[in-house]
C-alpha cells in the first residue's frame, strides 16, 4: 500500500512540475493529460483517506492496550505519555492540568476557579519571547541584520544597477539646450506639420493633444523634459514615442520649435492643461 502511495505521489509531483514549464513554452495540456492528472489527485486523496480511516480504526480496536499503557507510572505524565493520553481520550496535552479548580476564597458569594492555559498557548507565548530575545539581538544588538530602511536602500540602489544608463534609459534626463538658429527651427517646423499637428494642430492650439503654446504642461515644460515626453512617448495617454521614428536632433529640433511657440496665442487654442510651469534653459 505504502509503494503504491508513493508511486502515486511521485506521479502527480512531475505531473504538478511538468505543467508550468509547458506553460513557459506556449504548450498547452491536453485534454487527457488533464483528465489523468485529476485521476491521479483523486486517487492519492483517496488512498490517504483510507489511510486515515484505517489508523482511526487501528487505534479504536488498540485502545484498550493503550490504556493500559497509559496508566503506568513511568509513562502517565511523560510528554510522550501526554501525546498517547489523546488517543485514548485524555487532553491534558491541549486543555492543562488544572480544570475547574475551587480555589479556597470568594467575594460577595462569588466562587474563584483555576484553570490552567492551554499547554500550547504558553509554549506558543515562550516562543515568542525567545524570538523576540533573538530579533533584538541579531538586529540592534549585533546589528548583523539590516533594518526595514536599510532593505529597502539596498534594493532601490539594486534596481538602480538593473538599469542600463545609456542614452535610451527613460530614467536618465538629458542635458540640451534649445536651438535657436533658424535651420533647426524650420526643420521643427517641418517636422512638427508632418507628424504631430494631427494631434496638436497645425500652430500647436491643441486637439486630441494638448495645447502646446500656454505655461501649463502635462509632463514638464523644461526642454529636456520635451525632448523626453517626444523621444518616449507616454503610456495610455495616446502619445507615441518617437524613438526610431526620428533621430536625437530632429527630436530637439521638433522639441526646440514646440518651445519658440510659447506664447503665441493661436486661434482657438484648447484650455490649458496640466501644471503652469515657465520652461528652464539646462546648461550643458
Amino acid at each position: 500500500m505504502s509503494r503504491h502511495c508513493l508511486a502515486l505521489s511521485g506521479a502527480a509531483a512531475l505531473l504538478l512540475t511538468a505543467g508550468p514549464a509547458a506553460a513557459q513554452t506556449g504548450a498547452a495540456v491536453s485534454d487527457p493529460q488533464r483528465a489523468m492528472l485529476w485521476f491521479l489527485l483523486s486517487t492519492l486523496v483517496l488512498v490517504l483517506l483510507v489511510f486515515l480511516l484505517l489508523f482511526v480504526a487501528l487505534i479504536s480496536w488498540m485502545r484498550p492496550q493503550l490504556r493500559q499503557l497509559y496508566n503506568l507510572p513511568t509513562v502517565h505524565d511523560t510528554w510522550s505519555g501526554r501525546v498517547l493520553g489523546l488517543l485514548v481520550g485524555d487532553a491534558r496535552l491541549v486543555k492543562g492540568e488544572v480544570r475547574d479548580e475551587l480555589l479556597d476564597h470568594n467575594y460577595d458569594g462569588i466562587h474563584e476557579f483555576d484553570n490552567d492555559l492551554p499547554p500550547w498557548w504558553k509554549y506558543g507565548f515562550y516562543l515568542t519571547i525567545v524570538f523576540a530575545i533573538g530579533y533584538v539581538g541579531y538586529y540592534h544588538v549585533l546589528k548583523t541584520g539590516q533594518l526595514q530602511g536599510a532593505e529597502y536602500a539596498a534594493e532601490m540602489q539594486q534596481a538602480a544597477l538593473l538599469v542600463a544608463s545609456t542614452p535610451d534609459d527613460p530614467n536618465q534626463l538629458t542635458t540640451y539646450t534649445v536651438l535657436t538658429a533658424p535651420a533647426d527651427l524650420s526643420t521643427g517646423k517641418s517636422l512638427f506639420a508632418t507628424n504631430c499637428a494631427p494631434c496638436h494642430g497645425a500652430n500647436a492650439e491643441g486637439k486630441v493633444g494638448p495645447n502646446l503654446t500656454d505655461e501649463y504642461w502635462l509632463h514638464g515644460g523644461e526642454v529636456n523634459h520635451v525632448y523626453k515626453t517626444v523621444k518616449y512617448g507616454v503610456n495610455g495617454k495616446g502619445m507615441v514615442a518617437w524613438k526610431g521614428k526620428l533621430s536625437g536632433k530632429q527630436i530637439l529640433q521638433v522639441t526646440s520649435y514646440v518651445l519658440s511657440l510659447q506664447g503665441s496665442k493661436p486661434a482657438n487654442a484648447k484650455p490649458p492643461q496640466g501644471e503652469k510651469e515657465a520652461p528652464a534653459v539646462a546648461k550643458r
